[in-house]
């Protein structure tokens, strides 16, 4: 722990004993695009011909262009235009003939605009923020010297030569696209690659734009703040409309270039190491953090010695965090320890909570048991008024119920207490947990009407924080979690290309780089597991494996052992799922572990060895009905029917299946819907062998009918070979009813089906 201590009194401020202060020098001062947002306020006070709509638009955009980065003069037109596009003209040709003109052009639009606030009713008041600003560049203006004035007006002119450039070349490349465009009516090959060259040069031209967004200098105080307080907001609420992660830093490092000292950009560097997964970064820019606001007097400013204490208490806590999310399990309880100790010195029950908060979450992550930390943690947040993190608790302590296998009506009502404290405390981030929490324990417990009913609501419900109207607040891991879950939904239902489209908007909304985009990645490559699993094609499944282990190595082991089972290579099948059984008892993963069971049980009876897998249903039966898994336990008792079907009691079989066949249709996905009722059919086939004539040509006639639904259920998730079995169980019972043209019907589409798929021998006797 030495080490973790000593590290937070690294000081790269200090140089022979002296502490530099944490300071940006000029809090303001003249640029080019300020002297150009100066133009664009000089000319809305003159024009009288700005409609109130345009006039409305325009000044929606003053505080974002004041406040915001330097940014070209072509972007700023352009922001202009889109408001009032007369109006733009006019601040373009003002800014031209000042740049094109002498150096007293701009001494005398400075010294106008001193007259802004003459007279009784003045065009801008001083206490205004636009009048602030134009007092500061008045200010900062009359400060300079006559070389500093020279080299302004200068730049001046560069920046707007500069955007003239760039017009007169983009004018350029578009006539010769306009010349290219009618030769290519000529000769197709000379429109493939003018296609290609138009692609190129889009490519190339984004990364232009979006550097266009961020700092190019050094910013003033106001500016800094403004884009690190922006870039926050967005990475916490719309992280699709954040900068993305390898120009935030990079703006974040020219940031630091110019102010080495500044803590927020070393926490926002922090944050933006931790949405790529950078361990070492991420762990240097918090103790960089902490650094800064310990050794600059930041928090002992406000709090006096106590401040000191405090950011070495969080600073800790922090970087067990960190170390905890990484999976750094020994490095995150030892720095825990040190908050703990200093937090204990210093009497600060609120950090000893967060402690506490944090201490479970470890536990739970190792592996042990926290249900005791877990309610003492709520307890004493609800004691010493922290809603936060007793809500928080609540939350965790209904996961661990409900994997612990508790009712839902007793999950539920803990999850409504939760929720009257979020209402409460207009603690909107914390009701679309419980949302999203109330839709994973009904998925849990295999009520997907009352899951999707959940994400509908979920989505269909507005925020209470009051953010930018540009940002978008439920681009959080709730709504990722209950979109995700949505997808699958309408994959299970056989709604490939709604589920295609949510995983589309998924992608969209959560990018690659984004922290939440393993959820939908995973979602996405079960889906398409699935689909390649019905179509047959295990070819395909391989690289899907590989992408799911990558992800979630256990859901991967699973996976392969299912394409292993539907190659037929048992033995190797048989392998990967005992030792899967062996690491999910072992960690407690009860859902695995009963589908594990589910899974070797099928294996057995493709050894013909059903009487062994028996037992092994029975167990999984029984932990299924222990941890209120309903749906499935209603997948057990099917299995359990087909074994006692092959066993050569049909009517056992039968009437177990009145136990399972109402959640299934009800609430199961369309698979198991034909599964449920092709199982229905044999049954009732099966049985009708020693019953009376007229009884056995209704028990006929009823699979007929039962095989038919069954059929439709699988052709909406395409399941050719489970339809081919289908076509010839009923051709069969239509010759024996005696029914030629619907059996030479059933017959044809039969052979259709068999010459198309591969023979893998009579899988009609060994499969459900």
């Amino acid at each position: 722990m030495a080490s973790v201590h000593e590290s937070l009194y690294f000081n790269p401020m200090m140089t022979n004993g002296v502490v530099h202060a944490n300071v940006f020098g000029i809090k303001d001062w003249v640029t080019p695009y300020k002297i150009s947002v100066l133009v664009l306020l000089s000319e809305m006070t003159k024009n009288t011909q700005i409609t109130v709509v345009e006039k409305r638009r325009l000044k929606k955009q003053i505080l974002p262009l004041l406040q915001g980065p330097d940014i070209s003069l072509s972007k700023l037109l352009k922001i202009v235009g889109d408001c009032c596009p007369n109006f733009a003209s006019s601040v373009q040709i003002r800014i031209k003939l000042m740049a094109e003109g002498e150096l007293k052009d701009m001494e005398q639009f400075f010294d106008e605009l001193s007259d802004s606030f003459q007279g009784t009713e003045p065009d801008v008041h001083k206490t205004s923020v636009v009048g602030l600003f134009l007092r500061h560049m008045i200010l900062a203006y009359n400060k300079l010297s006559f070389s500093q004035v020279y080299k302004l007006y200068t730049s001046l002119q560069n920046y707007f030569q500069c955007d003239k450039t760039k017009t007169t070349t983009k004018t350029e490349n578009e006539e010769a696209d306009m010349e290219l465009t009618n030769t290519e009516e000529e000769n197709e090959e000379e429109q493939e690659l003018s296609e290609e060259r138009e692609m190129e040069k889009e490519d190339l031209d984004f990364p232009i734009g979006e550097e266009e967004l961020a700092c190019s200098g050094p910013l003033s105080q106001k500016q800094a703040e403004y884009f690190l307080s922006h870039q926050a907001s967005l990475l916490k609420n719309d992280e699709s409309k954040a900068l993305s992660p390898v120009l935030l830093q990079k703006e974040l490092n020219n940031l630091l270039k110019f102010n080495p000292d500044f803590s927020e950009a070393h926490y926002l560097s922090y944050l933006n190491s931790l949405r790529v997964q950078d361990v070492f970064s991420s762990t240097h820019s918090l103790l960089h953090y902490f650094d800064r606001l310990i050794l600059t007097g930041a928090e002992s400013k406000s709090n006096g010695d106590e401040g000191y204490g405090r950011s070495l208490r969080y600073a800790a806590l922090n970087l067990a965090a960190v170390h905890c999310r990484f999976g750094h399990y020994h490095q995150a309880e030892l720095a825990l320890q040190e908050a703990i100790r200093i937090a204990q010195e210093s009497s600060d029950h609120v950090c000893l909570q967060h402690c506490l908060s944090w201490l479970y979450i470890l536990k739970s992550r190792k592996g042990e048991d926290s249900s005791v930390l877990l309610e003492h943690s709520v307890k004493k947040a609800v004691h010493f008024g922290l809603p936060y993190l007793a809500s928080l608790g609540i939350q965790f302590l209904v996961q661990q119920r409900a994997f612990a296998g508790k009712t839902a009506d007793k999950l539920m009502d803990a999850l409504k207490d939760s929720d009257l404290l979020h209402w409460k405390h207009s603690l909107s981030e914390l009701i679309d947990i419980s949302t999203a929490q109330k839709t994973a324990v009904w998925r849990l417990y295999g009520q997907s009407t009352m899951a999707l009913q959940q994400a509908q609501m979920l989505l269909s419900m507005d925020s209470l924080d009051s953010v930018n109207v540009s940002v978008q607040q439920n681009n959080t891991e709730s709504f990722a979690v209950v979109l995700c879950h949505l997808a699958e939904l309408h994959a299970e239902q056989g709604f490939f290309s709604a589920s295609s489209e949510i995983l589309k908007h998924l992608r969209e909304r959560f990018p690659p780089h984004s922290q939440h985009a393993k959820l939908w990645m995973m979602f996405d490559q079960k889906i398409q597991f699935e689909r390649a699993m019905n179509d047959g094609k295990y070819h395909v499944t391989e690289s899907l494996v590989t992408g799911i282990t990558a992800l979630n190595s256990v859901e991967g082991l699973y996976r392969k052992a299912i394409v292993l089972k539907a190659q037929n290579q048992t033995a190797e099948a048989h392998k990967i799922l005992q030792v899967l059984l062996t690491h999910c008892q072992k960690v407690k993963n009860m859902e695995m572990v009963i589908r594990v069971l589910l899974s070797l049980a099928e294996l057995y009876w493709r050894s013909s060895c059903h009487p062994v897998a028996l037992p092994v249903l029975l167990q999984a039966l029984a932990l299924s009905r222990e941890y209120r898994l309903q749906y499935l336990a209603s997948e057990t008792v099917l299995n359990l029917a087909f074994s006692q079907l092959m066993l050569g009691i049909p009517e056992q079989a039968l009437n177990i299946l009145h136990m399972a066949i109402e959640p299934i249709l009800a609430h199961g996905a369309v698979l198991d819907k034909g599964r449920a009722m092709f199982l229905v059919a044999k049954c009732q086939v099966a049985s009708a062998a020693s019953y009376s004539p007229q009884k056995k040509t209704d028990a006929l006639e009823s699979a007929i009918v039962n095989l038919s639904e069954a059929k439709s259920y699988f052709s909406k998730v395409d399941c050719k070979e489970q339809i081919r079995d289908i076509l010839y169980l009923q051709a069969r019972l239509y010759n024996s009813l005696g029914k030629i043209q619907e059996r030479n019907k059933c017959a044809m589409l039969f052979r259709q089906m068999h010459q198309e798929l591969p023979c893998h021998g009579v899988s009609l006797l060994i499969r459900l």
